[in-house]
């Protein structure tokens, strides 16, 4: 009778717990480049455009559109990434991914509100009347 060498065991992400150390490694760094996406996005990519609107408002407008838009996407990314590293069962590169996902999420909110704000009509203009 002949010895067979058993199968090899296939690793799925989710059988077993991310080692901690590799864990921390993906996640401090994305955390720092996530967040530091945001903050300079928030300066450079907003404020800029902003400041080089020099008052036109339609530039100001078309500006704080795609900030809204780089924000949804930042969003959107980050939620996919927590997915991805919640499956893979990295429990702090959750937590990190979560944080920044809460942060783009006031981000966001504080865009559009922003946004609704400078928009709204006067206080007794009919929506779609010519006068407003």
């Amino acid at each position: 009778m002949t010895d067979t060498l058993p199968a090899p065991e296939r690793r799925r992400p989710w059988s077993h717990r991310t080692r901690p150390g590799v864990d921390l490694a993906l996640a401090i760094p994305l955390f720092l480049l996530e967040t530091g996406w945001l903050v300079l996005d928030w300066m450079y990519g907003y404020g800029l455009e902003v400041w080089a609107a020099q008052g036109d408002r339609a530039g100001i407008d078309a500006a704080g559109l795609a900030h809204i838009g780089r924000l949804r996407t930042l969003l959107i990314a980050v939620l996919v990434l927590a997915v991805v590293a919640a499956i893979c069962r990295a429990r702090w590169t959750v937590t990190a991914h979560l944080l920044v996902a809460l942060l783009a999420g006031g981000s966001l909110t504080a865009a559009q509100h922003e946004w609704e704000h400078s928009h709204t009509p006067p206080p007794g203009c009919v929506r779609y009347s010519a006068n407003c």
